[in-house]
């Protein structure tokens, strides 16, 4: 059984720090032994990753929209951020990629962001994220679930870690995949489990952005 903490962030996010070794050692010592990296706007740590890690690596990424964020998953090519959501999608398919929508009731919300959840997206949509810890809103969870319902989708989890110590505090306990053709699946028949981050987290964000920007 893998147990899959399905949206981590990396030093190559412009607000994480976390260097690829620590995010190694801490999936050891939690007993994470899938994890799915979603940097922003970017791939390279996850290849790298993917090449370092003892355990299994999904190479995602979390793409910036004008009415949000997509995530996608299974990737080789890099997605530019600043595309519709349906050029997005049309890139994370071209490639062979799945397509998620993350945290889609738990962020202060875009002038526009209910477009993502439209008919005509979520139509093209694979995985709903029900839990996240970062997501500080206990209805967004409830929320999420019943679009999964709804749509017929699967439902993901992750802790959305920026911080080394923030992996595993959500993941779904499931069958092990190959690949993204056996991944659905194997999700739809997995177990979610979670607990909310301290809302002192995001300090953690502002922080490396800042040092970041001084460097």
């Amino acid at each position: 059984m893998f147990r899959a903490d399905l949206h981590v962030h990396t030093c190559y996010s412009g607000d994480c720090g976390t260097p690829l070794e620590q995010v190694i050692s801490r999936c050891l010592e939690v007993g994470i032994n899938c994890v799915a990296i979603a940097d922003h706007n970017t791939i390279a740590g996850a290849l790298k990753l993917k090449e370092m890690a003892p355990f299994k690596v999904i190479v995602a990424e979390e793409v910036l929209t004008p009415v949000g964020e997509l995530m996608g998953l299974f990737l080789t090519e890099e997605i530019p951020k600043g595309l519709s959501p349906e050029e997005t999608i049309a890139r994370i398919r071209s490639q062979g990629g799945l397509v998620g929508i993350p945290h889609p009731f738990g962020r202060v919300p875009f002038q526009n962001a209910k477009k993502l959840l439209s008919e005509k997206i979520l139509s093209q949509v694979d995985v709903i994220e029900v839990f996240n810890s970062r997501t500080p809103f206990p209805n967004s969870t409830t929320k999420a679930w019943k679009l999964v319902k709804e749509r017929g989708l699967a439902a993901s989890a992750g802790s959305d870690a920026h911080t080394a110590r923030e992996i595993g505090r959500a993941y779904v306990e499931m069958p092990e995949f190959n690949g993204s053709k056996d991944f659905l699946d194997c999700l739809t028949q997995g177990r979610i489990f979670g607990r909310r981050s301290s809302p002192l987290v995001h300090f953690a964000i502002t922080w490396t952005k800042i040092r970041k920007r001084l460097a």
